[in-house]
């Protein structure tokens, strides 16, 4: 039960929010999930045979989940540049009014 519990603390405090952009850089993710991966990996096998993979694997998962974020985004920017420009109204006498405020 000990160990679980080592385990659980790791994940818990490797599993940082870390805020995406939409710039296609995944770094941050890769490198959270890598680190994540490996402290996992080596608290699980008490070996380094274990934290190499767990480090490998999480940082397969952290770059997708990176790049999954960055797409979100991305998306998010669309969106909010469309309702922007497509927020208002122009009245019978040609004068703009905006809708989002």
């Amino acid at each position: 039960m000990k160990r679980f519990a080592m385990i659980a603390a790791a994940i818990a405090l490797s599993a940082g929010t870390a805020s995406a952009a939409c710039n296609g850089d995944a770094s941050t993710e890769t490198a959270l999930g890598a680190g994540s991966g490996a402290l996992v990996g080596g608290l699980a096998s008490h070996s380094i045979v274990g934290a190499v993979v767990g480090g490998v694997g999480g940082g397969l998962i952290g770059n997708a989940i990176g790049h999954s974020n960055n797409r979100a985004d991305c998306r998010r920017v669309v969106r909010r540049a469309r309702h922007e420009r497509d927020s208002h109204y122009v009245d019978k006498d040609g004068r703009r009014h905006d809708t989002y405020r």
